[in-house]
């Protein structure tokens, strides 16, 4: 059975969280502030008409050491019956015709390279119907198995095969790729403050950087933290150095509690960085016995609705920023509309 809002979702949200807050069957979540007014604040930034590019090939990083679960894009012709349909001349079945025709077909993981995540990337454990009896749910109360479903349902202490298929039927990716996902951008450069040294970034450290920087987010704005590893990615053309990636570079504390309320109180639509997951992973040790191994993702995915970009392409853009003084531009990132998706590559554009 199927809930139809947050009444009979869920009695009780999690802390920290904004759950119906823009209504009872919100799929958006902090997307919802992206309103037309920032649209045009973001418009308003654009002084040269130059682009940037924001995306990574989609064959970056390269190979499974980033993780093994997910493979690299594989592209392959379509058929032609038992042909393959590349470099294909027409005239094999009709002499007349003078046409050569191209068409593929591609493999791959959503989550390869530059990518979103969506609300329905990860949620938690969490007692809704505060009956002592915590479930598998998600952003604004949405339930696994019911909403998300896998292959296999684990609703009831019993795994048993699910009764439709695979896919998120409520906050998935094609939820946000029917906004446009278009407004304003902010730029903070975590490697021209510290430059590619590993460091935990937590309140504190961000407060320096933006002071510094004269970085001011507002509600509604998309935050791009560029940290350098895209540089060393592409540096690293196809063979990820893991020992490097995992000893380098700035990265967001997920258990920094003033860092939490920021992130809380600042309205931002999205967390956007150049390295793989946003946040330090492993995270720090947690105080509780129970918890989640991602806590910025259980933030932001599952209490909050703000999205998370990952392996985006920034340090031209950046240095190009600092070089003219701004840090603020147009920010155009629609994922793929493909509906029950939990996450897509994109594509983003800066235009300045």
């Amino acid at each position: 059975m199927t809930r139809s809002n947050s009444t009979s979702r869920w009695n009780q949200r999690p802390e920290d969280s904004n759950w119906g807050d823009f209504g009872p069957d919100d799929q958006l979540g902090r997307l919802n502030l992206l309103t037309p007014a920032k649209v045009l604040q973001g418009v308003q930034e654009v002084r040269e008409g130059r682009v940037f590019c924001l995306s990574l090939p989609l064959d970056c990083p390269g190979g499974t050491a980033l993780n093994p679960r997910r493979q690299p894009p594989r592209i392959e012709p379509t058929r032609r019956g038992d042909r393959a349909n590349m470099t294909y001349p027409l005239s094999r079945d009709n002499p007349h015709l003078l046409d050569v025709i191209c068409d593929d077909t591609a493999h791959l993981a959503l989550q390869y390279s530059t990518q979103w995540d969506s609300l329905a990337h990860m949620g938690q454990w969490f007692d809704l119907m505060g009956e002592g009896v915590p479930e598998m749910a998600f952003y604004n109360g949405f339930r696994a198995g019911e909403d998300i479903v896998g292959p296999i349902d684990y609703r009831g202490g019993d795994e048993c095969a699910a009764e439709r298929p695979s896919g998120a039927y409520r906050l998935g990716i094609e939820n946000m790729a029917a906004t446009g996902v278009q407004g304003r951008g902010v730029m903070i450069d975590l490697k021209r403050h510290f430059g590619t040294t590993q460091i935990a970034v937590g309140y504190a450290e961000l407060m320096e950087v933006m002071d510094a920087q004269q970085v001011v987010v507002e509600a509604g704005d998309m935050v791009c933290l560029r940290t350098g590893t895209d540089e060393a990615l592409l540096e690293m053309a196809g063979v990820p150095d893991m020992a490097r990636l995992r000893n380098s570079f700035a990265a967001l504390d997920g258990r920094d509690e003033k860092l939490r309320d920021w992130i809380i109180e600042s309205g931002a639509v999205a967390l956007i960085a150049d390295n793989a997951a946003v946040e330090m992973l492993p995270a720090r040790p947690a105080a509780s016995d129970r918890y989640a191994s991602h806590p910025l993702h259980d933030l932001c995915l599952f209490r909050l609705g703000v999205y998370l970009g990952e392996l985006w392409h920034l340090s031209e853009l950046a240095d190009w920023l600092h070089a003219n003084g701004r840090n603020r531009f147009l920010l155009t990132a629609p994922p793929l509309r493909l509906p029950g998706a939990v996450g897509s590559p994109v594509t983003p554009v800066a235009t300045v």
